[in-house]
């Protein structure tokens, strides 16, 4: 794992640190073990997590300059998937974690402490619908990231009622990216944002299509947005 993991890195033009790695290994570590009793994630081998979920999840960091200590929220993280990852390798960034099953942010608070990375790390068990309605956290965030949480036009309104205007959003995307953002430029227009465009990025090892849809927010996202409940994704914008 350390090897695909530095390879890959390297390939990315990520710098890294062998703390950096050491601390990527116990996260692989305590998401298999906490997974026996957990679903967490259905790839379980070290060289797929380092390629399919560490180094997918590290792409940002290759094509994004994020400024130091820059606030950014992971929007339905799951595992930890970008976001965990993220604050792995930019321990500088001021990173929160939101997810809707407490079981998942309390693993994630385990890895938090084992791996120090408390500081500039805020875990949020909560529905993205309902927290993005608290002031606290409302257009509070220079980036939204999200990866594998639901369709483009669904995504954009859990994503940027949270971007303050000025910031970005980034959706983690497979080959179908292009189709999605055509789908969602009415949704992306009612909620404040405005088409960046879908940067290709490749991992090292792996043949699979991978895209970051980048929308940048422009204009304050009407009081309305987000809808309670499912309707985000039972009734698309």
């Amino acid at each position: 794992m350390k090897t695909i993991l530095s390879s890959g890195l390297d390939a990315l033009g990520i710098p890294y640190t062998e703390d950096t790695l050491c601390n990527l290994i116990t996260y692989y570590e305590m998401l298999v073990e906490t997974n026996k009793v957990m679903n967490l994630t259905a790839i379980t081998e070290p060289e797929e997590v380092a390629r399919k979920h560490f180094l997918d999840s590290a792409v940002l960091l290759s094509i994004e300059k994020l400024p130091k200590g820059a606030k950014l929220i992971d929007v339905g993280t799951g595992a930890g998937f970008p976001g965990m990852v993220l604050k792995i390798l930019r321990p500088d960034l001021d990173i929160t974690l939101l997810d809707s099953l407490a079981k998942r942010i309390h693993f994630l608070e385990d890895v938090a402490q084992k791996l120090k990375l408390c500081d500039k790390l805020t875990l949020v068990h909560a529905r993205a619908e309902d927290l993005a309605r608290d002031d606290k956290y409302r257009e509070h965030f220079a980036f939204a990231v999200s990866r594998a949480v639901a369709n483009l036009n669904t995504l954009s309104e859990y994503c940027l009622p949270f971007v303050k205007i000025g910031g970005k959003m980034a959706a983690y995307k497979g080959p179908n990216a292009e189709e999605e953002l055509s789908g969602a430029q009415n949704a992306i227009e009612i909620l404040g944002g405005k088409e960046a465009g879908i940067v290709p990025v490749a991992v090292d090892g792996t043949d699979l299509a991978h895209n970051v849809v980048f929308i940048d927010k422009v204009l304050a996202t009407p009081t309305k947005y987000p809808r309670s409940g499912n309707k985000p994704s039972a009734k698309p914008l």
